[in-house]
């Protein structure tokens, strides 16, 4: 995940950019385009970029993030892993 407080090239508001799975970027951007778009560098591997300076939904944010590491995590995680773990 990367955070852009302050906007990165032609997107300058506040978004984060995190590891999509396959198909998500597709359908988060065709169902809200207003937030979610497709990232320079990484949009071509699935990635999504969702605006931070609208009505942000922090419950669905933290989610994509979750998915996010899920989807470029080790293959086998430690046994008792959750997300709501450090480390």
């Amino acid at each position: 995940m990367t955070l852009w407080a302050d906007g990165h090239h032609d997107n300058q508001f506040p978004h984060l950019w995190c590891a999509g799975a396959t198909g998500g970027q597709q359908e988060l951007t065709a169902s809200d385009p207003e937030r979610f778009f497709r990232p320079p560098y990484v949009g071509g591997r699935g990635w999504i970029g969702v605006r931070l300076d609208r009505d942000a939904d922090w419950a669905e944010i933290a989610e994509l993030c979750q998915d996010a590491y899920r989807v470029i995590a080790p293959a086998r995680l430690p046994p008792n892993w959750t997300a709501n773990q450090p480390g």
